[in-house]
């Protein structure tokens, strides 16, 4: 059988692998009851809804034709640095910044990935997500996430 989108059928391998990898992990944990659901229940049911996507992701590679095959281009080094370091930098400040100095430096930092960085719009961005945040995980949680930083 012939690819015919070589990005789809990585896309779709990639999903499959990383779906069947989060359902075995979650075999390790209980599943609870639909009442009751445990810890396995959302990241077996995640797993394998992603490797059914990456199923249909993968025949549609297989079968549907795409003109000039799709092909993969060179990997965009810049912007994948840039956002694993931007992560990676969240974790370490938000303990010690807590989430309204952290956030906002996550998202100009992942905002200066792409080709088109605006002042205005990564400030737009980050106002909005912070607000987000606090609303979600602070607010509506209850999460115990550090909101002001240390020393304050």
């Amino acid at each position: 059988m012939k690819i015919k989108s070589e990005k789809d059928f990585w896309s779709g391998l990639m999903f499959i692998a990383i779906g069947v990898a989060f359902a075995v992990g979650a075999l390790e944990y209980s599943f609870g009851s639909s009442a009751r659901p445990g810890p396995a229940y959302f990241p077996f049911g995640l797993g394998v809804l992603m490797a059914v996507l990456g199923g249909a992701v993968l025949f549609k590679a297989m079968t549907f034709e795409v003109e000039g095959g799709d092909r993969i281009g060179p990997w965009a080094w810049k912007p994948l640095i840039v956002i694993v370091a931007s992560v990676v930098l969240f974790g370490w400040l938000l303990p010690r910044l807590g989430l309204f100095l952290t956030l906002p430096i996550l998202v100009f930092v992942a905002s200066m990935a792409g080709d088109q960085f605006r002042w205005k719009e990564a400030l737009i961005n980050c106002v909005v997500l912070t607000a987000l945040c606090w609303v979600v995980f602070i607010y509506g949680l209850s999460l115990t996430i550090p909101v002001k930083p240390f020393f304050l």
